[in-house]
């Protein structure tokens, strides 16, 4: 069900009728400490696409193979991605919203970590 719904709203965000500006590739690492204890880490690779939705608001999603790399365990690749909107309420201020998976086991079902980010950005 999840996997469905990733697949409804990236197919609504590219049927809007917006420009499309094209592929990139994004690699990101995520790695956690406790102190100076490393608690592991999450490296992404992936293809993405993004656009402007009028002239004021842009999107984009991306997935593809992660690195998950816990410590003192063995490295597993599973399965990640996210897609987002930006839009501009001034010139000055961005409004910013992000929605992530990440498999666990490779299981959409059972295990499909989600992740939800929101912020404001103001710019001087």
């Amino acid at each position: 069900m999840i996997k469905s719904a990733f697949v409804a709203a990236a197919a609504t965000v590219l049927s809007a009728g917006a420009a499309f500006a094209g592929p990139y590739v994004n690699v990101e690492t995520n790695a956690g400490y406790t102190g100076d204890d490393f608690n592991g880490s999450t490296t992404d690779f992936h293809v993405g696409y993004e656009g402007e939705l009028g002239e004021s608001a842009s999107w984009y999603i991306q997935g593809g193979p992660a690195l998950v790399a816990a410590d003192g365990e063995e490295t597993e690749t599973e399965i990640s991605g996210k897609a987002g909107l930006g839009v501009d309420i001034t010139e000055q201020v961005n409004v910013y919203g992000e929605v992530s998976f990440l498999t666990a086991d490779q299981d959409f079902n059972d295990n499909l970590g989600l992740g939800v980010k929101a912020g404001v950005k103001y710019a001087f």
